[in-house]
């Protein structure tokens, strides 16, 4: 419903608020009208389309709030001029890139003592030289942009003496954090969080001693935590997390008794109000201080992501009113008893997973406490199976991969009435069966079980599961029962890799409509792929690598165009690769076919999957010429944020998102001929590149230099020719280059790294220079260096080889052809056959 006009006849108002009403749209212009206006409230995605200048009109104004909407427009701000009586100013997401004079005009206003333009877009920074924003005490800058961007804090900030109050979050502000803030010694509230300031904690901020809430979380802050941070005895909340400060946490901070909630402290015995207490994120270390004990009050507790060390529960035993307790990610150690857990009765959420503690309790404990949410990854709590799981009743997260169980797992833990929506026991030793024990299907919504040894059957499932990972067990027999059966499941993720599952993939996948993601790689699976596969039209990624199937490629995938990524490898799949897979494939950005028996040729539609990042198709029977038109390729260009199996050289590497760009193309061991299309230099994102054991000929291209990504080249094993490219010399990032065994000759160009790789990247050629030992003559003359495991002629094995023949022949001919020379020949063999006898049989009676 739009901002009715009519409101302007209400000339008597002198209060209108229509924030969160609803009300959307232009704001009427007889809204000027309203000259007794003394509040108006038009914020919250009220308003948009430009302010109308007739708002200036409302010169009794002493609340104006037009924020909200990014749709908002202020061509000028030259309206607010005549409000003498306005106090509070909030245009917060307005759009006022055309406001060229905003910054002139705002410091007019007499009255204006808050001030919040969070989110607005600001036009281009210039530097008043003169300000008068004598009255300003708040001031909220957070997630703004100029055009063009800044990466500072603007030096008139600090001219407003009378400020309280300061907000300059996430407006990725760098350098140190300026000592201009000095100036501003009335603030009470400083906000300088998700910037990128990259310092120590400068000691300006030390001085502001009416500081109450200090949040400088989320920045690159580094270097130890100065003793004046007890200076700030006003401070009421702290919060330093996210940054990389180190050291130990100052001894001072004993005097900020008004604190509530902190993320840093050490001696903290006189906090006794306090609350909340933030650590995440930094590097500190040290055992905890025994004086944690003391803070009766606290609730929340995060420790989160540093480098703590020793038995945290010695400190933390007795916080009998502590809900949240977030230790995980530090270096803590020891062993955690139940008189160590006794007093923690209000426990509710207890994460502290990546630590090396050790859980020994009775087989009959019962916590005093009920959790909700349990994460503790990587403790030791086995070797049975820890029962007292089952006596909490309100328990929705289950988190227990790698803590040591070698046990089954108890039926009760299935079929007891539970709150669990997530329940992670992977990487333990867990064995048994569950498909035949259990009496009911499975229904809780997120299930990992793997790397265990878990056997038999699938088990069954209800329709409120919606994550499943069986992987790297031992489950074994058809997928039949599990997979075919007549109630349509919401499943979205199903992983049963690395298992012994046999037969054919049932045809039942019209049951399983929500898959995004289906994992069955490494079984025993053999035949074509069913047709069903085909009705999951929300399937995203699908991995059958390392199975037996055969046949053409599924033709039942044609109709799977949301795919990303689809992996058929090491498979007995054989024809040829249909054009149909560029044509409705379109979001695939991984593809990987290797090791199969396709043949033909690739298909010039593959150039189609704009999204395409990852290429292999290795270890085929693939033929003819690489298509040109890869050079349009352009997602090749693009980071990656996928886990992608990638093979290089024959090895294995799993690249994760840590790596940021991962692309590749490897049409290695195949048949393919002609030329390397000079198109392919035009993929300068691309990171890995194998085009080794095929057939290929001609020249290397010569805008391989161009190609500034790429870390790995293997042309190996093919029949090319001429001169390496001077510009492969460029190529700073190569970590991995092989050209060996092709007809490449001349000088090795010298480069920054050329000269490190082994001899064996250039061997099998007629090459030289450095890292071959074979110096470039002057004259031009080249020579082929094979090395000793080369392919090439090695003419000192083959002058040994023809000698040994000669001189075989020149003793046996004349043995064979006349029989005079054959007795006296064996009649010397027989004499010195009888001496040598004389000789030992002597040496023995001796």
């Amino acid at each position: 419903m739009s901002i009715p006009s009519f409101l302007g006849t209400m000339t008597s108002l002198t209060h209108l608020d229509l924030s969160h009403t609803g009300f959307y749209g232009m704001i009427p212009p007889q809204i000027g009208n309203l000259s007794n206006l003394v509040y108006l409230d038009l914020s919250s995605d009220v308003a948009n389309g430009t302010i109308p200048s007739q708002i200036g009109n409302l010169s009794n104004l002493v609340y104006l709030g037009l924020g909200g909407s990014y749709d908002l427009l202020a061509e000028n701000v030259e309206w607010v001029s005549s409000m003498w009586k306005l106090e509070y100013l909030h245009l917060s997401k307005a759009n006022l890139s055309k406001a060229f004079h905003w910054l002139h005009t705002l410091q007019s206003l007499p009255s204006l003592t808050h001030l919040s333009l969070s989110g607005c877009k600001l036009p281009h920074y210039n530097e008043p030289s003169l300000l008068n924003f004598s009255s300003l005490q708040t001031l909220h800058l957070s997630d703004t942009s100029y055009s063009p961007a800044i990466s500072f804090v603007p030096k008139w900030i600090f001219k407003l003496k009378k400020l309280v109050s300061l907000q300059l979050s996430y407006n990725e502000i760098n350098g140190p954090i300026p000592g201009g803030i000095r100036n501003l010694t009335l603030l009470q509230n400083l906000d300088l969080s998700f910037n990128s300031f990259s310092s120590s904690i400068p000691d300006c901020l030390y001085g502001l001693h009416r500081l109450k809430f200090l949040n400088l979380m989320d920045n690159n802050l580094h270097g130890t935590i100065s003793d004046a941070l007890g200076n700030l005895t006003s401070l009421v909340e702290l919060d330093l997390s996210g940054n990389q400060l180190e050291g130990t946490i100052p001894t001072s901070l004993g005097n900020l008794t008004s604190l509530v909630e902190l993320d840093l402290s050490d001696h903290i015995g006189a906090f006794k109000n306090i609350e909340w207490l933030y650590f995440s994120n930094n590097l500190i270390g040290g055992a905890l201080p025994r004086s944690f004990g003391k803070l009766s009050s606290l609730r929340y507790l995060d420790l989160s992501m540093n480098k703590f060390s020793g038995n945290p529960f010695e400190s933390l035993r007795s916080l009998s009113k502590l809900l949240s307790l977030h230790i995980d990610g530090n270096l803590f150690h020891g062993v955690v008893k139940e008189d160590d857990l006794a007093n923690l009765t209000s426990l509710t959420d207890f994460v502290a997973s990546g630590n090396n503690l050790t859980l020994k309790v009775g087989p009959n404990w019962i916590p005093n406490f009920q959790l909700t949410y349990l994460e503790v990854t990587s403790w030791q709590l086995g070797p049975s199976f820890p029962l007292w799981i089952q006596s909490q009743n309100q328990l929705q997260y289950v988190g227990l991969s790698n803590t040591g169980i070698f046990d089954s797992i108890p039926t009760q833990m299935w079929e007891a009435p539970s709150q669990v929506l997530y329940l992670n026991l992977s990487r333990n030793h867990i064995h048994g069966e569950i498909g035949t024990t259990l009496k009911n299907p499975i229904s809780i919504q997120n299930i990992d079980l793997s790397s265990n040894h878990l056997c038999g059957k699938l088990p069954y499932l209800s329709s409120d599961v919606l994550r499943l990972d069986l992987s790297s067990n031992s489950f074994s027999e058809s997928m039949n029962d599990f997979l075919c059966n007549d109630q349509d499941k919401p499943l979205e993720f199903l992983n049963l890799a690395s298992n012994n599952l046999s037969g054919e993939i049932p045809d039942c996948w019209m049951n399983w409509a929500s898959l995004v993601d289906v994992n069955l790689q490494s079984n025993h699976f053999v035949g074509n792929l069913p047709q069903s596969m085909g009705s999951l039209a929300d399937l995203q990624s699908l991995q059958i690598h390392n199975n037996t199937l055969s046949g053409i490629f599924p033709t039942s995938l044609k109709k799977n165009n949301q795919l990303i990524s689809l992996d058929l490898g090491e498979n007995n799949l054989s024809g040829s690769i249909p054009t149909w897979v560029g044509e409705n494939l379109l979001n695939v950005k991984i593809l990987r076919l290797r090791s199969n028996r396709f043949g033909g040729h690739i298909p010039n539609e593959i150039c189609q999957m704009s999204h395409l990042q990852v290429l292999d198709l290795a270890q085929n029977n693939l033929s003819g010429n690489i298509p040109s038109c890869f050079g349009n390729l352009s997602a090749m260009t693009l980071k990656n944020q996928i886990s992608v199996l990638l093979w290089l050289k024959g090895r294995g590497d799993e690249y994760r998102n840590i790596l940021g760009l991962v692309t590749s193309i490897d049409l290695s061991s195949n048949k393919l001929f002609g030329e390397i299309p000079r198109e392919i230099t035009y993929l300068n994102g691309l990171n890995f590149l194998n085009m080794s054991h095929n057939q290929l000929i001609g020249h290397i291209p010569q805008g391989i230099g161009n190609m500034r990504s790429l870390q790995s080249i293997d042309f190996s094993r093919n029949q090319l020719f001429g001169e390496i490219p001077p510009s492969i010399a460029n190529l700073s990032f190569l970590s991995m280059l092989d050209l060996s065994y092709n007809h490449l000759k001349g000088n090795i160009p010298t480069g920054t790294q050329l000269q490190t790789y082994d001899a064996s990247s250039f061997i099998g050629n007629n090459l030289c220079g450095p890292p071959l030992p074979i110096n470039c003559s002057s004259n031009g003359k080249t020579h082929s260096y094979e090395g000793s495991d080369g392919h090439g002629v090695n003419w000192f094995f083959v002058s040994m080889t023809i000698g040994f023949i000669v001189g075989f022949w020149i003793v046996i001919a004349p043995l064979l052809i006349c029989r005079s020379w054959r007795y006296a020949y064996f009649h010397f063999l027989d004499h010195a056959w009888f001496k040598l006898q004389s000789f030992r049989s002597g040496s023995i009676t001796v």
